[in-house]
């Protein structure tokens, strides 16, 4: 099987994840894909195929050589994102992508003018969506890469490799990836998630990250007899939403600037909860956020009274820049591996988090590599062929470098 086949086979699975759940995965149709999974490595004579109750599948491609090789692994997730439906997905391939509008269905356009980066894949194979779904390549391309690198370094036995671990879990999308992965069973000594986006990107800084629950109390009496009674919850909401800055808002933040997101409002006159994100690139700056949402709180309580508004905050990740560094070996050989496929690296740090942040501060030194796929969790997402293509040539480089680590 070649990669597009393997993804495209991929992306017609429903896989999304759902943030509320309480099950792990936090959506059964994800097991239903997992368990397709299992059995194409079983078929593809990985060994020690198994999976968990949880829906993380875990395999080897054995060594070929007797040399003392340090084990390393590739992650990437199936689940896909809550921003757009991932049912009935209807990839399709532009052919030598010519620079121009593509249109997605009808109604449509993925252009160029809207999307520049369309322009670094002109002359490429674009894989899209119809319009109507986003397409999966976050991250199932970095699976399909993964799949296919280990395929070939099967059928290559020219190219020695120590043990090679891969492992593919739920629930990244919504930060919970990485909390049931077993560390000790996947046994590498260093990992990579492929879960990154364009050509040559690779990450290993990321967002420091809590997660917040604003809870509003409010007294809900009749319009018409409300004087010195009514409390309403909903503009409360809005209230306290205003005290955050308004310059340090996703939509005005770039590079290492943090941010407050409010991801959503619920609110009626009685009760409202505002949900939000925080995240900062510096530890330091990354509590202080977290000192100014209670500061706020703090505020709205002396105002209308203790107990009227209430938070829920917990941490979520941390800065993997932190477990990295003493170990940049690590991020040497990948360097080294794209340069050997003819890729430019793009290090830059996420604007976000991966399952490899968790995992590094679980005992994992575990960086992230490009995928391939743009404009991820919409309907403009795309993956170019030959990126694909060339992030399963680097994870075979990264596998033959690791081979020759202890000379």
């Amino acid at each position: 099987m070649e990669i597009v086949e393997r993804f495209i086979n991929y992306t017609k699975f429903d896989t999304q994840s759902a943030e509320d759940s309480e099950t792990v995965p936090s959506t059964p149709k994800q097991l239903i894909f997992a368990k397709y999974l299992k059995e194409e490595l079983e078929r593809e004579g990985m060994k020690d195929v198994e999976m968990d109750e949880m829906g993380y599948i875990y395999a080897t491609l054995p060594a070929n050589t007797k040399k003392k090789i340090p084990t390393i692994g590739f992650i990437s997730h199936y689940d896909t994102a809550l921003d757009a439906s991932g049912a009935n997905i209807k990839a399709r391939i532009v052919e030598n992508y010519d620079g121009g509008d593509i249109q997605l269905n009808p109604n449509m356009v993925s252009s160029p003018r809207m999307f520049p980066e369309l322009l670094e894949h002109k002359g490429e194979d674009l894989i899209v969506t119809d319009g109507t779904t986003l397409l999966g390549a976050d991250d199932k391309a970095g699976i399909a890469e993964i799949v296919q690198a280990m395929c070939f370094l099967r059928d290559h036995d020219e190219i020695k490799h120590g043990d090679i671990r891969i492992a593919f879990n739920p629930d990244e999308e919504i930060g919970m990836g990485a909390h049931h992965f077993d560390v000790e069973k996947f046994g590498c000594e260093w990992g990579y998630t492929i879960d990154g986006g364009d050509l040559g990107e690779l990450e290993y800084e990321n967002f420091n990250a809590a997660g917040a629950k604003v809870f509003i109390h409010g007294v809900s009496v009749h319009t018409g007899y409300a004087k010195g009674k009514m409390v309403n919850a909903s503009r409360l909401a809005c209230e306290f939403n205003n005290m955050i800055p308004e310059t340090e808002i996703p939509e005005e933040t770039e590079g290492y600037q943090g941010f407050y997101h409010l991801i959503g409002i619920e609110s009626r006159c009685e009760e409202a909860k505002l949900s939000y994100i925080i995240r900062d690139h510096d530890r330091e700056h990354f509590e202080d956020r977290k000192r100014f949402m209670e500061d706020c709180v703090k505020k709205m309580n002396e105002k209308y009274g203790e107990g009227t508004v209430e938070l829920k905050m917990n941490d979520q990740y941390y800065n993997m820049k932190e477990k990295i560094d003493p170990n940049m070996h690590v991020i040497e050989l990948v360097l080294q591996a794209m340069q050997q496929a003819n890729v430019a690296p793009k290090v830059q740090p996420i604007r976000g988090g991966t399952d490899g942040a968790q995992l590094s501060f679980k005992g994992l030194p575990c960086p992230n590599i490009f995928a391939g796929g743009v404009n991820f969790h919409g309907p403009y997402e795309f993956v170019s062929v030959q990126v694909m293509e060339k992030a399963m040539q680097v994870i075979i480089n990264i596998c033959r470098l690791t081979a020759e680590f202890n000379d």
